[in-house]
């Protein structure tokens, strides 16, 4: 391992830093009186000089989403201070990650789902060596992105939903489809995790894939506005 290489990486790891944590939007959206929230944890990591991002795929016996692939994650408790908490805890239980050992960048634009629960993605950098410890109950595999991989429109389907919001956005869903180089396992990534993932992507290296044609770096919140609008309309 050269020092130039660790040179390279450190500067490499510094520039995606710098860039998510512009676009942190920290306790904006706590307010919002959604019962229950929830928070995904989103942890990047350098493998060979790449940045790549953790992904799990759900335990078979689980109740809802059973087999899908999503971040470490889920509902806050009451013992949460705020959204980071509650990904750091999560991810503890889920994959053993410790939360001493997670360097938090920021909180980015949440979701609101089908079932009415805000979702809050939290970036955070993970050490390289990190081996996750998987919780049989929760979790049935742990495997690694290259973050790119997300703005290759190759392995990108994008498909668009037959409603629209109260400020006539389109609203889609995102399918990847990606081939584990190592154990030649064939992962769907789609859904929130897909989006949350591309988000991610863009924001880091500053660029969007030619399928994502509307999104403006200099405003994100346009689309999440319109979607809590409606909702509010309908639910609040």
């Amino acid at each position: 391992f050269s020092l130039n290489l660790f040179v390279i990486q450190n500067v490499y790891y510094r520039k995606n830093q710098d860039s998510l944590k512009g676009y942190d939007l920290g306790n904006k959206f706590s307010h919002l009186p959604f019962k229950p929230k929830a928070s995904v944890l989103i942890p990047l990591f350098l493998k060979k000089g790449e940045v790549h991002v953790l992904l799990t795929v759900r335990a078979k016996q689980l109740k809802h989403f059973a087999g899908e692939i999503c971040f470490p994650g889920g509902k806050s408790d009451p013992a949460d201070n705020n959204e980071i908490d509650t990904a750091l805890r999560e991810a503890e239980e889920e994959i053993g990650l410790p939360r001493e050992k997670v360097n938090v960048i920021c909180r980015l634009v949440p979701a609101i789902t089908k079932a009415g629960i805000l979702v809050t993605p939290v970036v955070a950098f993970i050490e390289e060596r990190f081996q996750a410890r998987p919780n049989p109950d929760e979790v049935s595999d742990v495997f690694s992105v290259p973050l790119a991989y997300f703005l290759d429109t190759t392995d990108h389907d994008r498909q668009f939903l037959p409603r629209q919001t109260s400020q006539n956005l389109q609203e889609y869903l995102d399918f990847f489809t990606y081939q584990d180089p190592e154990t030649h396992k064939t992962y769907v990534i789609w859904g929130l995790t897909a989006s949350f993932a591309l988000l991610v992507a863009m924001l880091a290296f500053g660029k969007k894939p030619s399928i994502v044609s509307a999104f403006d770096f200099n405003d994100m919140l346009t689309h999440f506005e319109a979607r809590l609008k409606t909702y509010q309309q309908s639910n609040l």
